[in-house]
């Protein structure tokens, strides 16, 4: 096995302008020169991808509504990147782990997580709602690029041990511009590590549209100045996406080092539910994208090649209606949780300071608790 100290591959090839494609707008087989040697998934994976999207797309919807009714404190949509948070999940093992931002909810859904325990973060009740050991993956990062350097530190240390463990990062086109990113590049190329940085560039940082963010040809060309393998792929060609990340983890876990990876796709919906993107993009731009729906291209393929009819359309709905309805009653009450949750897990063991915050927050618990009693009993 390969040790995270040995050094890096040799300088890898430079990315295509053109992004990677399999399948074309109109979901029909692309060309073999637009492949660039990668081959489509197989049909049972085909449709996997596309359960998954189904599925993804009405959780997001759900969550959306949700944060409307003000059951949650924020929600940003990831609608049109279904294929890259799926296509990315589906190609890793059980043994790796997942980096999420705070907008790959669809990743964790994907990955097996509650759904409620997902929202649990953009609900307010917790940092992080799930249990990252049990599911390999990482609480959702808020900061962009923090998530990076501890994909790297994690791979670093669990080649150390002897373990065969990858891990892919979420990351979105504004978090390249950070310095933990460029940290984090750093390091894993220098220290070899297994690491894939999926790149969602869903061409809005916010507000500021990605040519005032870099001048690099695509994102994937930054890989080159790290001495990572690069790639350009269509993020709304969930097949092309499963490829290529499933060629870049099979290299990283054979000794080949880190790749970064951009998806290219779009952010249909705002930034967040308290966006107004009206005031910095045309609504032109956004139905040039709504036209190139990786569910709509996928979902084409599929029935134009026998592999999906309106029966197993209908069952990847009902699934997913029946997901949205369990998240809707799951949430429609409101959480019950103790004010000592504040300090848990903060430190291993709790400074004097902390100790002295827990036992005041539990006196004024405890009187609220005695009034409420007592007015209860007049």
């Amino acid at each position: 096995m390969t040790t995270s100290d040995a050094p890096p591959v040799a300088a890898p090839f430079l990315p295509s302008l053109e992004p990677i494609r399999l399948i074309d707008h109109e979901g029909r087989r692309a060309p073999e020169s637009a492949g660039a040697g990668f081959a489509p998934p197989g049909p049972d994976t085909l449709l996997a991808l596309l359960r998954a999207m189904v599925v993804g797309r009405r959780f997001d919807d759900q969550a959306g509504a949700l944060a409307k009714q003000g059951r949650l404190a924020v929600y940003p949509s990831s609608r049109g990147q279904e294929a890259c948070q799926v296509g990315g999940v589906l190609a890793l093992a059980e043994r790796d782990w997942l980096f999420p931002t705070y907008r790959d909810c669809v990743s964790l859904v994907t990955r097996g997580v509650d759904p409620v325990e997902v929202l649990t973060l953009l609900r307010g009740d917790w940092h992080c709602g799930y249990d990252p050991r049990a599911h390999r993956c990482a609480p959702q990062c808020t900061p962009l690029a923090t998530n990076a350097s501890h994909a790297v530190g994690l791979t670093y240390a669990a080649r150390r041990k002897g373990a065969d463990t990858a891990a892919l990062v979420l990351m979105g086109d504004g978090a390249t511009s950070e310095g933990d990113a460029h940290e984090a590049y750093n390091f894993a190329a220098v220290w070899n590590a297994p690491v894939v940085f999926l790149i969602q560039n869903n061409q809005w940082a916010i507000s500021v549209p990605l040519h005032k963010q870099t001048a690099a040809p695509t994102l994937a060309h930054k890989a080159v100045g790290y001495g990572m393998r690069g790639y350009h792929v269509d993020g709304n060609d969930a097949a092309a996406v499963n490829a290529v990340v499933s060629r870049a983890l099979a290299e990283a876990r054979a000794g080949g080092g880190p790749a970064l990876v951009e998806a290219r796709t779009y952010r249909i919906e705002p930034h967040t539910n308290s966006d107004a993107p009206q005031r910095y993009r045309e609504d032109a731009e956004v139905e040039h994208w709504r036209r190139r729906d990786p569910l709509a291209r996928l979902e084409a393929l599929l029935r134009s090649e026998g592999l999906l009819d309106d029966a197993g359309k209908a069952e990847f709905d009902d699934r997913a209606d029946r997901l949205a309805a369990s998240v809707r009653e799951r949430l429609a009450q409101p959480p019950h949780r103790s004010p000592d949750e504040l300090f848990a897990h903060v430190y291993a063991e709790p400074t004097a300071a902390l100790r002295r915050q827990r036992a005041a927050v539990r006196e004024v618990a405890a009187h609220a608790e005695r009034s409420r009693d007592g007015n209860g009993g007049r």
